[in-house]
């Protein structure tokens, strides 16, 4: 059996990848990502959290972040039932069932679920310790730590100072009136969305001030709208300074779209190919995915974007040029961006990537080591620019060449994508995709080899 074509469970520890042939007539398919994992998780909290039945419908069930976030969530009293890609979860009705001795949750490697079940604990009748691997317990959690401790969270490191695992304990006593709290900038924008999502179930709700930059604007407009959409009164700023959530979280349905983050890298399959189009189905023009917008930046690149109602495909130009894009509301989208201007005519600026340095790995350097194996140069802090990086296409040495993928999902994706452009790729663990796209490289299959994982 073709190694692609595996299973997660039965992929080898090292994957190789065919190289690509000419797709002539060009070659056009569509995918459909699994549903995204930040809407996912924020809304099996919300479900969790609230009152009655709530049913969530394409939700990211197979991926390991998803299920630590239902694991989690069923340790703190939610009842969580699933049934194919539908979700049905049974709510505490405000305030976690967890009683004197408290509870430890492990989320693993999940960030997102880490920093949302850490600010819960407002919501919480009893202390929770938030735990999780090895990197996890490198990944600063300091900033929201203090956050809640302006709220009257105790909390106790149980190894390194301002990283998991962390004891946490809820406030004493409500201090009336709706709670307020000031943020400088901070590391993520997921320590806002945690306060702004438990807000809907504190007893006054919760008033939030943003001073200084905002990080990642466009996922804190993701949270709100989608909070909105099931039915959470948000009252915010147009610049976002100011968010006032006022309680009260019926139980409700909703349709997950399909994961943008994951999207990004079949654009930047086309951006890489001028005989390959790969329409991403679920993703138009009303996405609240910051990350749906990666399309109009690979245009700045030399590309072109194709629509078919409610699928985005990118068309690469015959010559990728080097360009400044600004990542800040889809950082995410970098490592498959820094691939892409490896291979570009000129020399690429990508900005807004601070915040890619507390991921799963460090991604700006994990970028920086990868490339360089094909004779890229990557500049990190560009121009004293923490929040900068710049990708300087060089001369590839050629031969074989094996990438790590450090253990993160978004890394192994990107560094498939070396392989439509150059043959004797290896990808180190690629299972590590299965933390948010368990199907990955069956859809890696079909769409860039002549064949397909069912035959068609």
């Amino acid at each position: 059996m073709n190694d692609l074509m595996r299973t997660l469970d039965e992929l080898p520890g090292r994957l190789v990848l065919p190289g690509v042939g000419l797709f002539e007539p060009a070659r056009a398919v569509r995918v459909r990502p699994p549903g995204s994992k930040s809407l996912t998780n924020r809304a099996l909290l919300l479900a969790a959290l609230g009152e009655g039945e709530s049913v969530l419908r394409g939700a990211l069930i197979e991926a390991d972040d998803a299920q630590r976030m239902i694991a989690a969530v069923r340790v703190l009293g939610a009842e969580v039932e699933v049934d194919g890609w539908t979700v049905r979860v049974r709510g505490v009705g405000g305030r976690w069932k967890v009683g004197g001795d408290g509870v430890t949750v492990d989320l693993n490697n999940a960030g997102t679920a880490t920093r949302f079940l850490a600010a819960s604990v407002l919501a919480s009748d009893g202390a929770i310790t938030v735990t999780g691997n090895e990197r996890m317990r490198q990944r600063p959690i300091g900033e929201l730590v203090g956050i809640l401790a302006q709220l009257g969270v105790g909390a106790e490191y149980l190894g390194a100072e301002g990283c998991p695992p962390v004891r946490l304990t809820p406030p004493a006593a409500s201090a009336g009136g709706t709670a307020r709290v000031s943020i400088p900038t901070t590391q993520s924008s997921q320590f806002i969305s945690a306060l702004l999502l438990v807000g809907s179930v504190m007893e006054r709700g919760i008033a939030v001030e943003l001073v200084g930059e905002i990080t990642s604007a466009s996922y804190i407009r993701m949270t709100i709208e989608q909070m909105r959409a099931l039915g959470v009164a948000v009252e915010a700023s147009d610049d976002l300074r100011e968010i006032v959530v006022t309680p009260g979280l019926a139980s409700f349905e909703t349709e997950i779209e399909p994961d943008a983050s994951g999207a990004c890298f079949w654009w930047a399959a086309g951006a890489l190919r001028t005989d390959l189009r790969v329409f991403v189905e679920g993703l138009g023009r009303g996405s609240v995915q910051g990350d749906a917008g990666f399309p109009a930046a690979l245009e700045a690149m030399g590309c072109s974007v194709e629509r078919d109602g409610d699928a985005v495909a990118v068309v690469g130009g015959e010559r990728l040029r080097g360009s400044e894009i600004d990542l800040r509301d889809m950082p995410d989208a970098g490592p498959a961006l820094a691939v892409v201007a490896a291979f570009a005519g000129s020399a690429t600026v990508i900005r807004g990537v601070r915040t890619l340095r507390v991921k799963e790995t460090d991604r700006i350097a994990a970028v920086r080591a990868e490339l360089g194996k094909i004779g890229c140069v990557v500049e990190e802090d560009f121009g004293g620019d923490p929040d900068a990086m710049r990708v300087v296409p060089g001369e590839d040495p050629g031969g074989s060449v094996s990438f790590a993928t450090y253990d993160d999902h978004r890394m192994a994706m990107a560094l498939a994508l070396v392989s439509l452009r150059r043959p004797g790729v290896t990808i180190e663990d690629p299972k590590c995709v299965g933390k948010t796209y368990p199907t990955f490289w069956q859809e890696w299959a079909r769409v860039v080899t002549r064949g397909s994982v069912d035959g068609s």
